[in-house]
């Protein structure tokens, strides 16, 4: 146990000392910082290109009124349309929108004219059609003589109010569904990554010393499998270190950020033409039920099963890419056929899990959660959706299982691989060494 305690403080010492990790980890939050400042800019830029549009409304569908937009203007004239375009070049216009008459006001569709030298924008496009598209249903309105407010009465908007059968069970908000949804899509994404990205440094990590002829030295004072489990823990406690040290310094980056240049998310979302607009009261409401939602989240099991799902996930899956490390060589494109079967599984899981927290319930999420495979990714996508006890018990026990017999097969291979030389392994090779003996 004294030897496996050094080894993983020696893996973990060794690679939080190193510049790199050090300048990854704190120049991380500050390029988010940056990003979301360069972003800001971008959508808040106004500039001086100031447009203007002529509008020839034949039919007098917008009667002479529409609203300007941010450095966007509208002209109406009565000059003859062909006049008009003949002359186009001398009067700098952006371009000319012609509205021909409406002649059947049943009919559904509508065609605008533009005329330009430039090309419609993407920006430009949903400007123009919106405010048409408004006045044109007021001129239709007006031409029925329908009533406004019985029209307004047919817009309907249908809420549905969720509530639990059992007396037992806490009531559920109307977002319950959306909060859950997010959240397992967070939890889901958050394992997808920590088990991939974790994984791919203990296989980096091996593969160094086993160049460097580092671990022939090693292997005369420790046992392979014990050299194997420390570089697996050393390696994971490096990455939850960074990632903890990310989680508190990205938030005091952003607050940091948002004080120093005074941004307004809302600034953002007026400079999106195509933004819905909230009311204020609206949104403080939402605000409150969101919250209230995410506090009837059972934290208590949630964050307990999330760590079980990620240490066992993390260690099947490390220790096959230990494994794989140990077999490689020098040349990194002779391995991509010993990892690819690690990488498919995490693959498919991570596209079961997005089709998951849609149907959390469905048969293809309950049995993907169960297999050990899967289950370190879809099963925390679906921890905010309550599942059934007996299938999160059904599925730790099988993950926990399914961990240490890996990491016990990987050990077998490891022994072997961490010492062979000059030798391009196969899958068949690989599987010759579980049956060495020593």
């Amino acid at each position: 146990m004294n030897k496996l305690w050094l080894i993983i403080q020696r893996e973990y010492l060794t690679r939080v000392r190193r510049r790199s990790f050090i300048l990854a980890t704190l120049l991380t939050p500050l390029a988010f910082g940056l990003f979301f400042v360069v972003v800001y800019f971008i959508f808040s830029y106004e500039g001086n290109d100031a447009r203007q549009i002529v509008i020839v409304d034949e039919g007098n569908i917008l009667n002479r009124s529409i609203s300007d937009d941010k450095n966007l203007y509208f002209k109406f004239v009565d000059t003859d349309l062909q006049v008009l375009l003949d002359n186009f070049e001398e009067m700098h216009y952006e371009g000319v929108v012609y509205l021909p008459k409406v002649h059947d006001v049943m009919d559904p569709n509508f065609t605008i004219h533009y005329y330009s030298n430039n090309k419609l924008t993407l920006d430009l496009e949903p400007r123009i059609r919106e405010r048409v598209r408004k006045s044109l249903y007021q001129y239709k309105v007006d031409q029925l003589q329908l009533d406004p407010k019985a029209l307004k009465a047919l817009d309907i908007k249908v809420d549905i109010d969720p509530h639990s059968i059992k007396e037992t069970e806490n009531e559920t908000g109307k977002l319950a569904g959306q909060i859950a949804t997010i959240f397992g899509f967070m939890m889901g994404i958050v394992m997808y990554f920590t088990v991939f990205i974790y994984g791919m440094m203990v296989m980096r990590s091996v593969m160094e010393e086993k160049t460097s002829r580092i671990v022939e030295v090693m292997i005369s004072s420790v046992r392979p499998f014990q050299l194997m489990m420390g570089k697996i823990i050393g390696v994971g406690a490096v990455g939850l270190t960074q990632v903890a040290i990310w989680a508190i310094l990205i938030p005091l980056i952003l607050i940091i950020v948002n004080l120093a240049f005074g941004i307004d998310p809302q600034q953002l979302e007026a400079a999106n033409p195509t933004a819905t607009q909230m009311d204020p009261a609206e949104a403080e409401a939402m605000f409150v039920q969101v919250m209230a939602e995410i506090n009837r989240l059972n934290w208590w099991a949630m964050l307990p099963l999330f760590l079980l799902y990620f240490l066992g996930g993390y260690f099947m899956y490390a220790s096959m890419f230990a494994a794989v490390g140990s077999a490689m060589g020098d040349d990194l494109g002779e391995g991509q056929a010993l990892t690819l079967p690690i990488t498919i599984p995490v693959l498919l899981a991570f596209y079961i899990m997005i089709a998951v927290v849609e149907s959390p319930n469905s048969s293809l999420g309950v049995w993907s959660s169960l297999f050990p495979l899967f289950s370190p990714i879809v099963m925390p996508a679906r921890l905010a959706f309550d599942p059934p006890v007996w299938q999160v018990v059904l599925s730790i026990t099988f993950l926990l299982a399914t961990s240490i017999f890996f990491v016990w097969l990987s050990g077998r291979i490891y022994r072997v691989g961490i010492l062979m030389y000059g030798k391009k392994v196969s899958m068949r090779e690989l599987g010759k060494w579980l049956f060495y003996r020593g």
